[in-house]
């Protein structure tokens, strides 16, 4: 059985269907990517499996269990957790103080400790300005910080939304590279990224979005080498 089961929904933003019978599937322990141009549904995909926005037709499975008509705080409780698209740090918090609130579903301040030590050992540049306020940090920081939030929660899978988004070249590999130490450490990740070639480069497998509907889908290491693929997304 998948960790996450999305089966034959849609959404509507008034009159207009952004996503159109959308299905796929995310085992666990692996990272799935969602690829595709701006406007193509990536970012409603992941806020209607979070339950930021509702569906208007089909279901949403998170381990067996039906999650599109729970609210979403309740969906973190459950094991996952969202990096919303733009960071969306608390900018007048302290970098410590947003940690901490990335575990407010978390009882046990032993177990809170350890993880927030995973993080700044994941991402020591947060333990150097924990007590910075989050909205003084580079792009690069911020995103850090958004992404060891998510983590705070100890979630069974992680929805990053464009993490690569606005960053320099090394920012963005450095990125990349602890999607995949995440991924390796035990965490399902399911990637919308815009940034299609590094997206592929560290997927299992990848769905390509167009204007709400899924086109084409498979292992990853496939579509980096697909022609149409290539022309669209690649720039090849």
């Amino acid at each position: 059985m998948a960790m996450l089961e999305v089966k034959d929904i849609e959404v509507h933003y008034g009159v207009i269907k952004a996503i159109k019978g959308v299905s796929f599937s995310v085992n666990e322990g692996e990272v799935i990517s969602l690829i595709g141009a701006n406007g193509a549904g990536k970012t409603t995909i992941l806020n209607a499996i979070t339950g930021i926005v509702p569906i208007s037709s089909g279901s949403i499975e998170f381990e067996g269990k039906e999650i599109s008509k729970i609210p979403a705080h309740k969906i973190v409780y459950m094991g996952m957790s969202h990096v919303p698209e733009g960071r969306r740090v608390f900018s007048q918090l302290s970098v410590l103080e947003n940690l901490k609130l990335g575990a407010y579903s978390r009882k046990d301040p032993a177990e809170i400790e350890e993880s927030l030590a995973n993080v700044y050992k994941r991402f020591p540049r947060l333990e150097d300005r924990k007590k910075q306020l989050a909205g003084t940090l580079s792009g690069g920081e911020q995103q850090m910080l958004a992404m060891g939030r998510a983590l705070m929660a100890r979630p069974k899978i992680v929805l990053m939304d464009e993490p690569s988004m606005g960053l320099s070249p090394i920012l963005v590999s450095e990125i990349f590279d602890i999607i995949k130490e995440i991924s390796n450490a035990g965490t399902t990740v399911l990637l919308v990224e815009q940034n299609a070639k590094k997206a592929l480069s560290i997927a299992d497998r990848a769905y390509v979005l167009e204007t709400g509907n899924i086109v084409k889908s498979g292992p990853a290491a496939e579509l980096l080498n697909d022609e149409s693929v290539k022309k669209a997304y690649l720039g090849e």
